[in-house]
């Protein structure tokens, strides 16, 4: 890692172009859609559950039954809702949390939805040995492979922290897609140094995505909260516009953070608005990512 003390202003050319080229998007695949549909809509949880604070160290059971909550309260909503519009959605599950809830995962896979690897224990990739990410990575993989039954073809980093060796790694694994990065509101190719890779891009961002509104750390000086209405609002319009370019809108949740009472409304209304334009393609990641990758 680098920071103040590494005196980037100091860099010569060569390695700022070398560090900003590293991992870089390319050409903006927004094929037709399929069946003459106007926009796709890409709904992805991460079920996270209590690996959040495994990973720091597992000392707060107040923060770990939080995460139990996700379990037996926000997945089961989040599940009856999709059953009810008859849509799939992927969902991005470290493999602590896996192999701690393997029964509900199962029953995700059984229903015709997309699992996705999101590391092991919800580590940061960039404080990882380019060894130990890589192994964490395979098995993550494997784990998930064991126990729902589908090797993961794509990839959603923790915390979306992506390391100088995670698109290699990626590539390794032959992954057919990542949902990590931010460069574009529609999908890319990945380049590496330049090069292309065929790794589709499902980029995400913090917009959309439910935890920079409702999360809320009783250590932090701040302690953010928006209202349902306000992130509906924000959702909607980004559903809007993107309905209105033709192109895809791409959503990120959590069980702990969306399956609330007082805001697993807001999913149930953006469904809704979504299947009352009549022209919208509601898709996995992977299916995203499938059809995508017919304009490399």
């Amino acid at each position: 890692m680098t920071g103040l003390g590494d005196e980037t202003w100091k860099w010569p050319e060569h390695r700022w172009r070398d560090c900003a080229n590293r991992v870089r998007a390319g050409k903006r695949l927004t094929p037709p859609w399929p069946e003459g549909k106007r926009c796709a809509v890409a709904l992805s949880f991460d079920v996270d559950h209590e690996t959040v604070e495994l990973y720091n160290g597992g000392k707060s059971i107040s923060r770990i039954s939080s995460g139990q909550y996700g379990n037996r309260r926000g997945m089961p909503r989040i599940m009856s809702l999709l059953r009810k519009y008859d849509i799939k959605a992927s969902f991005f599950v470290p493999a602590v949390a896996a192999k701690l809830y393997p029964d509900e995962q199962r029953s995700v896979a059984d229903e015709g939805h997309e699992i996705g690897i999101h590391g092991w224990i919800h580590e940061l990739n960039s404080l990882l040995p380019a060894e130990d990410e890589r192994d964490l990575m395979m098995r993550s993989a494997d784990a998930l492979e064991a126990i729902t039954g589908a090797r993961p073809v794509g990839l959603r980093t923790p915390s979306w922290d992506f390391s100088e060796q995670t698109l290699a790694i990626a590539r390794q694994m032959g992954l057919l897609y990542d949902s990590s990065l931010m460069a574009d509101d529609s999908c890319y190719e990945l380049l590496e140094n330049g090069e292309r890779t065929g790794v589709i891009e499902i980029p995400v961002e913090w917009i959309r995505d439910d935890a920079p509104y409702f999360a809320m750390s009783t250590t932090a000086p701040l302690r953010p909260h928006t209202s349902p209405e306000a992130v509906l609002n924000i959702f909607m319009r980004e559903f809007e516009q993107a309905h209105l370019e033709g192109e895809m809108f791409q959503l990120t949740m959590h069980p702990t953070r969306i399956g609330y009472r007082s805001r697993i409304w807001i999913l149930e209304e953006l469904i809704r608005a979504a299947k009352a334009k009549g022209d919208v393609w509601f898709a996995t990641h992977r299916q995203v990512a499938e059809h995508a990758s017919t304009e490399l």
